[in-house]
Order: C-alpha cells, then structure tokens, then sequence
C-alpha cells in the first residue's frame, strides 16, 4: 500500500471504529503510542487490534468524520505526520478532536505510530459521555 492509501485507509478504520481494518495496517511488530494520553504503547499488531476493540467497543463517542488537514513528507522517507480532525458526536454533542499522527511505514506496514490527540478535546469526549450517562441512568 502507498502513505495515501494507508493513510485513507487508517481513516476509514476510525470513521467505522474498526478494531481489525485499523490492526491490519500494522506490521505484526508494530507499535501503537499516545505519547500525551497516558496510555501504555500497544506493542504488536494483535495488541492494536485488542486495544482498540476494546476502548472503540466502550466509547460513546460516534464518528461523523476524520479530515485529513495535511500530510507532511519528512527527510526520512519512511515518517509522514498526518494532521487531522475527527469529528464525533456523543448525544447530540458535537465535538472535534484535534490530533497529529506520526507513521513511520516500512514495506507498505505501519511499524510505529505516534499519536497525538488533544487533550481538551478529548476532556470534552468524556464530560459529554459522562453527561449522557447521566441521563440514561438517571
């Protein structure tokens, strides 16, 4: 696959919240970082694919759409940084999360991904959560 259709296809795996179309962009050793989020690395592709099953599986948050801003080549042929939005409801609360994703792409695999997410936004994502959860338990 090319950075485009990668990056494309990384895309459609959030808009869907695709656990197993994300993983399967991976190289089997590949690794998963939220270098702000406070989350261990996901190190190998089934470990991205069980992560993200599972806080996909949990989280209220429903993907309207991921828009790509820019993808910026590096002088190191294997690394882009994908500026991006993706927009997401929870409730009728819509909400944009900012974020970079730094892809380091080795034969057409995904060997490293660095992501980084904005945290306010992501602060948002869950008062709204937690917000609707309010008012379906109560």
């Amino acid at each position: 696959m090319t950075v485009e259709e990668i990056v494309g296809a990384f895309h459609g795996a959030m808009l869907r919240k695709s656990a197993d179309e994300l993983a399967d962009l991976y190289a089997e050793d590949g690794r998963h970082e939220f270098p702000f989020g406070g989350l261990p690395p996901f190190e190998g592709r089934e470990a991205v694919r069980a992560g993200y099953r599972a806080s996909w599986g949990v989280s209220p948050a429903v993907p309207q759409e991921v828009e790509r801003i820019a993808l910026h080549r590096t002088d190191d042929p294997e690394v882009v940084v994908v500026e991006q939005n993706a927009h997401v409801k929870v409730g009728e609360r819509a909400i944009t999360v900012p974020g970079l994703l730094m892809l380091r792409i080795r034969d057409g695999r995904i060997v490293q991904c660095k992501d980084f997410m904005d945290a306010s936004a992501i602060a948002r994502v869950r008062e709204a959560a937690a917000h609707e959860a309010g008012i379906t338990s109560g």
